[in-house]
């Protein structure tokens, strides 16, 4: 038996109507599958499949967490997640995915194995910022991203410190200064105008 057997609807075999299945994806489901994005999980999928004239409709409801790394740490951080995904299935003489919904697969094999449409939608339904609340990244990490972290002139800065503040201050005498290079060509502007 393969590893994603599990996953693996026998669509040839199927009687017409409406079919529900539930599976739990945890974390087993995302070292097997090896995907770069999500690595560690428990999420639940509730799929109805309904089936006529050929033609085999799947909505797919997704929820639970995924452990992916912090953008800021590099710790893993826990995300909720929770989606609703499409996918249309239909027979044919060859495997083709005609659109991100629509699928053909051989008649002649009849099944389909659904593990890397579960991963996809999963990892559709990540946010793109990975980072945990204020205050809660690793420590060490935290001063040593801060103390490499580049200084805005404006105080503007993407980074919190432990306690969820800004520790970036701007010197008042630094921000009213000028680069003597643009003191030197306002000079030429001044003379052209007299």
């Amino acid at each position: 038996m393969g590893k994603f057997d599990t996953y693996k609807i026998d669509l040839k075999n199927l009687s017409p109507g409406e079919h529900t299945f539930e599976y739990l994806l945890e974390n087993k489901f995302f070292m097997d599958i090896d995907g770069d994005e999500v690595r560690k999980g428990k999420v639940k999928v509730f799929l109805t499949l309904k089936y006529s004239s050929m033609m085999f409709e799947m909505n797919f409801h997704i929820e639970g967490v995924v452990w992916v790394p912090c953008d800021r740490c590099l710790d893993d951080v826990e995300l909720p997640i929770e989606t609703r995904s499409r996918l249309l299935v239909k027979f044919g003489k060859e495997y083709a995915e005609e659109s991100d919904e629509f699928v053909i697969i051989p008649e002649d094999e009849g099944d389909i194995n659904l593990a890397w449409f579960l991963y996809e939608f999963i990892v559709l339904a990540v946010p793109m910022k990975h980072v945990h609340p204020p205050g809660k990244c690793n420590k060490a990490m935290s001063s040593k991203l801060k103390k490499h972290t580049a200084k805005s002139m404006s105080g503007d800065d993407d980074f919190d410190d432990d306690d969820g503040t800004d520790d970036i201050s701007v010197d008042e005498d630094l921000a009213d200064t000028t680069d003597p290079r643009w003191d030197a060509l306002k000079g030429l502007i001044d003379n052209d105008n007299n």
